[in-house]
């Protein structure tokens, strides 16, 4: 068996930086997991060129990757202004929905209920928090604020409304649009940014079905109300990313890492995987080398047990794209190895199954230098494996559906392989074993659990074996 085996997956984010094959290919090969694709450096019309790219590459290079689309979601923007804006201490300036008021400094906002939205005495922070006004007045069109935090105003900067539930879609226009492209594409993972309700998965999952495709839905928790709303957001989502950025700007800075630890353990107490996004790694889109600050945040959230990692502006804009992904590996290989935690405890076992599940981790745990084999063609066995958190044990998910390959390079520690299933477990079982062995991802003599179905004077039953490598 491999001498070292990486759990915790890398996503990375397309941008101008990395949308050439070439630097695709160079990703892949890096040992990324997943490719996120972005509104913000991909529009509608590229998206099926872009999956097709990254699909062609991937066959071409032998390493198979999964493609998430990530939704723009309900964002509040100031439109264009003529030149930038410098907001002093204490100045008046509005946020106009409709005609801007003579004679008053203001701009307008993208969205038409701002004024029934916020009231007399709220925060309205602009360009990731970096501009706090405080509202002094509201019409029917407009909102008169005085400025709290001063600084320097330019075109289509963000806004942030902490605390409030702005009256906006969960999915807009535009949303719809991307995701139709990125259905017809392909793609197998969704990011719904600024998930609020569980409802809002719901919307999302329902115009999946519509249009027939088995995407996975990941839900951003990116402001108070979706935290408000956490366990039921985790409950339905098929995932959650915690998006740090916006996160940031809702919350006080100095309990950000108390927020992430509570998201995390409400995944796990889910078993719905979780992934880490924004500021990773951010020196280094300008530096080769990242900070210290920035390795000690890796490795904390890599022993909280996440599933994943995502780079975003490293990977878009950044100078060393393929440097980060090395950094990130560099860190997991020093980290992981050296964990000693126990099974997921948190988790919540329902089912008979998911308790087999569980004694097939303990002894996979025991045994040495073993794995897991399990066959599934949902995903779901896998998951719960990859939730129960065996350390050191590879999770080794065999599946002959392609959409579900895909789901599976997601989940901690799986490793999955598309293969033909046989009609006979123990045919199936038997050439699972000789491709670990033909590919050395086990050494002869190895010593597996293996989960899968048997026949029993005709009855299907569950099982757990122990198998050796031939």
């Amino acid at each position: 068996m491999r001498g070292y085996y990486r759990h915790t997956k890398i996503i990375v984010s397309l941008g101008p930086a990395t949308e050439s094959r070439e630097q695709i290919a160079k990703l892949i090969r890096s040992g990324v997991d997943m490719i996120r694709l972005s509104m913000a450096f991909i529009s509608s019309a590229q998206v099926g060129e872009i999956v097709a790219r990254i699909r062609q590459v991937s066959s071409e290079v032998e390493r198979h990757v999964a493609i998430m689309l990530d939704l723009q979601g309900p964002e509040m923007h100031t439109g264009v202004l003529d030149h930038d804006v410098d907001l002093q201490f204490g100045q008046e300036f509005e946020f106009f929905t409709g005609a801007p008021t003579p004679g008053r400094q203001g701009v307008w906002v993208n969205h038409p209920g701002l004024p029934g939205d916020v009231s007399v005495g709220d925060s309205i922070l602009v360009d990731r928090g970096s501009i706090r006004l405080e509202v002094t007045q509201k019409e029917a069109y407009r909102v008169c604020c005085v400025v709290k935090t001063p600084g320097t105003l330019g075109s289509c900067k963000n806004i942030n409304l902490p605390g409030i539930t702005p009256d906006l879609p969960p999915i807009t226009d535009a949303d719809r649009d991307y995701l139709a492209q990125g259905v017809a594409a392909g793609i197998d993972f969704v990011a719904l940014s600024f998930a609020r309700q569980p409802k809002d998965i719901d919307e999302l999952r329902a115009l999946l079905e519509s249009h027939g495709s088995p995407a996975r839905i990941i839900a951003k928790i990116e402001d108070q109300v979706g935290l408000r709303n956490l366990d039921g957001i985790v409950a339905k989502a098929d995932g959650i990313m915690v998006a740090r950025g916006d996160l940031a700007v809702e919350i006080d800075d100095h309990i950000l890492p108390l927020v992430q630890a509570r998201i995390v353990e409400s995944c796990h107490a889910h078993g719905k995987p979780v992934i880490i996004a924004t500021h990773l790694l951010e020196s280094m889109v300008s530096s080769p080398r990242p900070t210290r600050a920035e390795i000690t945040d890796v490795t904390d959230a890599i022993k909280s047990m996440v599933d994943a990692l995502m780079l975003s502006t490293e990977t878009t804009t950044g100078s060393y794209p393929l440097e980060c992904v090395t950094v990130l590996q560099n860190i997991l290989e020093s980290v992981e190895p050296k964990e000693q935690r126990r099974l997921n405890e948190a988790m919540r076992l329902l089912t008979p199954k998911s308790k087999m599940l569980r004694s097939a981790a303990v002894l996979a745990q025991d045994l040495d230098r073993s794995g897991i084999v399990v066959f599934s063609r949902s995903g779901s066995l896998p998951y719960i494996l990859g939730a129960l958190r065996p350390r050191s044990v590879p999770i080794y998910a065999f599946t002959d559906v392609d959409a579900v390959f895909r789901h599976l390079l997601l989940p901690w520690g799986v490793e999955p392989f598309l293969m033909d299933f046989s009609d006979d477990p123990e045919i199936t079982i038997k050439n699972a074993l000789a491709y670990l062995r033909r590919r050395n991802w086990c050494d002869p003599g190895t010593w597996l659990v293996v989960i899968t179905n048997a026949l029993a004077h005709g009855a299907i039953i569950d099982t757990i074996q122990l198998r050796q490598v031939e």
